[in-house]
């Protein structure tokens, strides 16, 4: 029976897409796995600055986090390197940024980001339209790579959008369209072989907020760009909302973002001794 050549072309991508985790894959059978090196990313960056809030950019308040985080990894959680993807407000490509933990080997994979409700259309009494942004909703959350089901993509076609603005996005990314639901098959393709490492990072990360009074909005799967290559576990972690009023002070307020940060850090020395026993 001759194949469409369709079925030849999915084969070609299912291979391509995995190649950048094959050569992880030995290092997380061994019993003798530690966690020695991770990359943390701070989102956005440069002329995307992500979620605005009232007082504050995304870009800005993640990368406070980040940097407090790496200092505060390597002075409690002896024999842990941390690299970051960028340690200034420039711009990263969503691609680089996995890739250069890819090229780092780093055992585990942080993405830091700040959350916000979408502004909604109303119309008031004399058929005039505006736009209102809940400002009520509030809470933490933490991703894993996966496609998800199509009615629940806001999370990941928000983070995803950046692509546009990239020089030969459609290269980079092998065709990828951010704005066509379809191209999340792709991403299935993507067979994450530390999904069950992610899920428990990310589910370590929630209850250490859940413990400071943080609101849980839970460990959610989405088709996030920066997450589907990763050849290590990874997460993606929304640490509040800059369109809650209160949480936006909270995340640019020196107590804030030490609770934040210690919350990591807590997380990450929990999964560093179950992973290591």
């Amino acid at each position: 029976m001759i194949k469409h050549p369709a079925t030849y072309i999915f084969r070609f991508l299912a291979f391509y897409l995995l190649i950048p985790t094959i050569s992880f894959a030995n290092k997380y059978q061994d019993s003798l796995y530690t966690v020695k090196t991770i990359v943390l990313d701070a989102g956005h960056g440069g002329d995307k600055p992500g979620t605005k809030g009232a007082i504050s950019l995304e870009k800005d308040v993640v990368l406070q986090v980040a940097l407090k985080l790496g200092k505060a990894i390597e002075s409690e959680i002896p024999g842990v390197k941390v690299f970051y993807t960028r340690t200034t407000d420039v711009d990263v490509e969503l691609y680089k940024r996995i890739e250069f933990a890819n090229d780092k080997k780093a055992d585990l994979f942080i993405s830091i980001h700040c959350n916000a409700t979408p502004a909604r259309k109303r119309r008031n009494s004399k058929g005039r339209y505006y736009y209102v942004q809940d400002k009520t909703v509030r809470g933490t959350e933490t991703f894993v790579s996966g496609f998800g089901r199509l009615g629940e993509q806001d999370a990941a076609l928000r983070e995803n959008a950046d692509i546009l603005l990239e020089d030969n996005y459609q290269e980079n990314y092998q065709g990828f369209d951010p704005n066509d639901p379809g191209s999340y098959i792709v991403f299935s393709l993507m067979k994450n072989q530390f999904r069950d490492k992610s899920i428990r990072l990310a589910s370590l990360i929630q209850e250490q907020y859940v413990k400071s009074g943080r609101e849980d909005r839970g460990v959610q799967e989405q088709s996030l760009a920066v997450l589907a290559r990763a050849g290590m576990p990874a997460v993606l972690t929304e640490i509040g909302f800059l369109s809650n009023p209160n949480e936006e002070t909270f995340m640019n307020s020196e107590r804030g973002q030490a609770e934040i940060v210690n919350n990591l850090v807590e997380a990450i020395k929990a999964y560093k001794r179950q992973v290591e026993r």
